[in-house]
């Protein structure tokens, strides 16, 4: 959190109330059973003034049960009546102590200590009670003294007086210390739960975002399943075939397209910048692009598409030209069924024919379609195909895949391997061939994440 949680005195005073409530009352009715309890030991020791003593203790636990029963009635709080239970039972020992001789004052000196180190360890309340208490304990004890001890002042001080103000005064500043800790506690206490509750809000929101984002991603990957040709399109234009496509995200920034017109197959494979939302947003410009320039502007030489998409995508660029990144590697083949002529044109991305064991690398052009600094058209190649010849397209993500022998090692895959994958078993069925390509690049990769989209297509030429 960039900022302190500030938790207002009253808030603060209110969960100290409620949080120390319960273990005050009990410490008043233990306090109240004690007193009455002591009794015994007064009229065994002081047989002579047992009705007082009674008197006094009858009185002062009386007036805190019933300011314990009648607490809603009258609102006085449990520190209040804490406080007259504890101001009742200094009075009535600064009483005990004026009737006491010597000996007995020096006993009953440690019972007088016990009440104020009990109500240090004990009570929580504010200073102004532990103020009064000391000014009563003092005035209580003076009056007394006036009226009835037989003790000289200094026999009166030191044999107990002194000691008691003393431990009265180190009370107060006990009580004020647990006080002034409890709070502290429990305000940041307080401040820790709404920071909680400020964290789980802030989490409800982004999982409400990530949700919605989910879904809006979703709904993007279903339009553009839609928009990209199904991998039963390749099986109407060469009955052997295969499309192994795993996106990275939900939302592909590799795309393939296929149209067939006067028995020529015309396919693409192509690799846009990025990969997810933006390499997602670049797929569905080259799709539409694809689309305009084969069925609407009836260009058919491989080179001339590639030059014509190049320029679409430069143009519809909103960015400035020193920023503009926006395009992809793409091979555009075109394959004429019935002379088994291949013509391509390619930007950056070469591929593989396989003919009789032996692997012909088709090169690319060395630029993207897209803006580039040294671009050129791109060239027309022609290429004349086997029956059984096996085309293989692809992006660079199967290659530049992260693994290992065992998984998780952190090597590239490198096109040294996939060349020996597809060579190897490039004369199986194509289905099994989809197969093993994608048990292969999974073992590789093991429990490392995808780094890029995967987009490799096999046809073979009957």
């Amino acid at each position: 959190m960039s900022e302190i949680i500030s938790i207002p005195d009253e808030v603060v005073e209110k969960e100290f109330y409620r949080s120390t409530e319960k273990f005050h009352i009990i410490a008043a009715w233990v306090g109240i059973v004690l007193n009455l309890v002591w009794f015994v030991g007064d009229y065994f020791v002081l047989p002579a003034y047992w009705v007082p003593f009674l008197i006094f203790r009858a009185v002062t636990s009386s007036i805190t049960i019933l300011l314990l029963f009648t607490k809603k009635l009258t609102g006085f709080s449990i520190y209040t009546i804490v406080f007259v239970l504890v101001l009742g039972l200094t009075i009535q020992n600064a009483y005990m102590w004026s009737v006491m001789d010597l000996a007995h004052l020096q006993k009953h000196t440690f019972a007088y200590m016990a009440l104020f180190i009990g109500v240090g360890m004990l009570i929580l309340w504010n200073w102004w009670f532990s103020v009064a208490l000391l000014v009563a304990t003092v005035v209580s004890n003076i009056i007394f003294y006036k009226i009835n001890s037989p003790l000289t002042v200094d026999e009166f001080l030191i044999n107990g007086g002194l000691l008691i103000l003393t431990v009265a005064i180190f009370c107060i500043f006990l009580i004020r210390t647990r006080y002034n800790l409890t709070r502290s506690e429990i305000r940041n206490r307080l401040a820790l739960e709404q920071s909680r509750n400020i964290i789980e809000e802030e989490r409800n929101i982004i999982q409400k975002k990530n949700r919605e984002i989910t879904d809006s991603l979703n709904y993007a990957s279903r339009i553009q399943k839609a928009v990209i040709p199904a991998e039963d399109e390749f099986k109407k234009s060469f009955i052997e075939s295969f499309v192994l496509f795993k996106p990275r995200d939900i939302v592909s920034g590799d795309f393939y397209w296929i149209t067939e017109i006067d028995n020529k197959v015309y396919y693409a494979t192509a690799d846009c910048t990025g990969h997810g939302v933006p390499g997602g947003f670049v797929t569905m410009l080259g799709l539409s692009f694809l689309e305009e320039i084969f069925l609407i502007l009836k260009i058919k030489k491989p080179d001339e598409a590639l030059n014509t998409l190049r320029e679409k995508i430069i143009n519809s660029s909103k960015t400035s030209v020193e920023n503009s990144q926006d395009g992809m590697d793409i091979t555009l083949c075109c394959v004429d069924k019935k002379t088994n002529i291949l013509t391509y044109a390619a930007a950056n991305n070469s591929f593989f024919v396989l003919r009789d064991n032996e692997i012909i690398e088709l090169k690319a052009d060395k630029q993207p379609c897209g803006l580039f600094f040294k671009s050129k058209p791109f060239t027309f190649h022609e290429f004349q195909l086997n029956k059984g010849d096996c085309i293989y397209t692809f992006t660079d993500g199967y290659a530049d895949q992260f693994g290992g022998p065992g998984g998780g090692e952190g090597k590239k895959y490198m096109y040294k391997q996939f060349e020996n994958v597809l060579l190897t078993n490039h004369k199986k069925d194509f289905t099994l061939q989809k197969q093993i390509l994608e048990t292969e690049i999974d073992k590789w990769k093991g429990n490392l994440e995808q780094v890029d989209d995967i987009l490799v297509i096999g046809v073979r030429i009957s």
